[in-house]
């Protein structure tokens, strides 16, 4: 729990003080500096006029689009709820093994599911904000606002295999295949003895 929360106690010192502390910048004697290295003779011709490039034309590089922010941000909030559905004594235990193996296949299948849905719906797309808790498997689902029906539903289950403990295994559902199918995400491996309920 002191980790979890040191952790973000950083998180939120960095960001509310972030653009607060600029350093000083002394132009002008860079500038004296700078002068006195050119000498006041130089060889250059001052009759020769250089034509600049024309940059009023040139738009910026590598833009964001709205999709890609609507995205990122759906992405952030799964990651959160993951996060807050494990709770602090799972966390603790399976952090490296979640943001190594899960995470990013987790990110991997919403921008997949978000890239087939197309820009003109993701706009209308959220993220419900309650994950189920206990030992129910709902991580969070992704529904469309308009129709308030579900894309996909994220879970986690809790698996006790034989002679080898429990495990945690990470899927989703999706809607064009009415909810049956199990797309695999990964699995974590916990302990032999039973892990406490989700959000404790």
């Amino acid at each position: 729990m002191k980790l979890w929360f040191r952790k973000i106690s950083v998180i939120l010192i960095a960001i509310m003080t972030l653009g607060i502390y600029v350093p000083q910048i002394s132009l002008e004697t860079e500038a004296e500096e700078s002068s006195e290295a050119i000498s006041p003779k130089s060889d250059i011709d001052e009759s020769v006029s250089v034509a600049l490039p024309d940059v009023s034309n040139q738009t910026e590089p590598d833009q964001i689009s709205d999709e890609e922010v609507l995205i990122n941000e759906i992405t952030k909030k799964a990651k959160e709820q993951t996060y807050t559905k494990m709770g602090p004594k799972i966390v603790t235990q399976v952090e490296d093994d979640f943001m190594t193996a899960i995470l990013p296949k987790i990110e991997e299948s919403l921008n997949m599911i978000l890239a087939d849905a197309g820009e003109d719906e993701v706009p209308y797309y959220n993220i419900t904000e309650q994950p189920s808790q206990g030992l129910g498997e709902k991580i969070f689902n992704i529904y469309d606002n308009r129709t308030k029906k579900d894309i996909a539903r994220f879970h986690v289950r809790r698996d006790n295999r034989p002679l080898e403990g429990y495990w945690f295994n990470f899927h989703y559902h999706l809607s064009t295949d009415g909810f049956e199918n199990h797309h695999e995400i990964g699995e974590i491996y916990w302990d032999k003895n039973s892990p406490p309920k989700w959000m404790t």
